[in-house]
C-alpha cells in the first residue's frame, strides 16, 4: 500500500490555521494539573475527522560559514513566504530559539523558522527544503512528519 493510499483526502488543499489538531493521546475528560476541568471538545462521535500528515521544516538562520545571522528575521520570513507562494502551498510559520552543537563540539544558539505544512506532496516538501537550505545558506534543514487527526469547524451566518 502506498503512503498516499493510507491517508484520505491527501491531495485536498487545507489551511493549517483551520485545523484543530486533536492527537490520540489527549483525553478531553481528564482534569488539568491545577484541578480545573479543561474546555470540553465536541464528542468524536459527532465530528468527522480526517487523517492527515503534518510536515515541519526547521530552518536555522545562522549562516553555515559565519555561524551568525546575516539578516533581520523578517527578511528570512519574506523569502520563506515567497517560496511557499511559488510552490502554491498553504503554510504557517513559527519563530523559535534554540541551540545545537557543531561536529567540532562548538555550541551555537540561533533563531530558527519552522514551516508547518498539512498534507503536502512529499516531493514538493523536498524541493522546498532544498530551496530553503540554499537560500538561507544552511548545511542542512530538518524535515519531520507527524500523523494527525483533524477536522474543520465552520460558523454559519444564519
Amino acid at each position: 500500500m502506498q503512503r498516499s493510499d493510507r491517508i484520505p483526502n491527501r491531495d485536498k488543499k487545507v489551511l493549517p490555521t483551520q485545523i484543530m489538531n486533536q492527537r490520540q493521546t489527549q483525553n478531553p475528560d481528564s482534569q488539568s494539573c491545577s484541578g480545573e476541568q479543561p474546555e470540553t471538545l465536541p464528542s468524536r462521535d459527532t465530528i468527522e475527522t480526517t487523517q492527515m500528515i503534518e510536515t515541519r521544516i526547521y530552518v536555522g538562520l545562522n549562516d553555515a560559514d559565519t555561524k551568525a545571522q546575516k539578516h533581520e528575521t523578517g527578511k528570512y520570513i519574506s523569502i520563506l513566504k515567497n517560496v511557499c507562494r511559488n510552490y502554491h502551498v498553504a503554510f504557517s510559520v513559527d519563530i523559535e530559539q534554540g541551540g545545537y552543537f557543531h561536529d567540532d563540539g562548538e555550541y551555537t544558539e540561533e533563531t530558527s523558522l519552522v514551516l508547518v505544512l498539512v498534507n503536502p506532496d512529499r516531493n514538493t516538501v523536498k524541493e522546498i527544503a532544498k530551496d530553503l537550505c540554499t537560500f538561507f545558506h544552511q548545511e542542512s534543514v530538518l524535515v519531520t512528519e507527524d500523523h494527525i487527526e483533524g477536522y474543520f469547524i465552520t460558523q454559519s451566518t444564519d
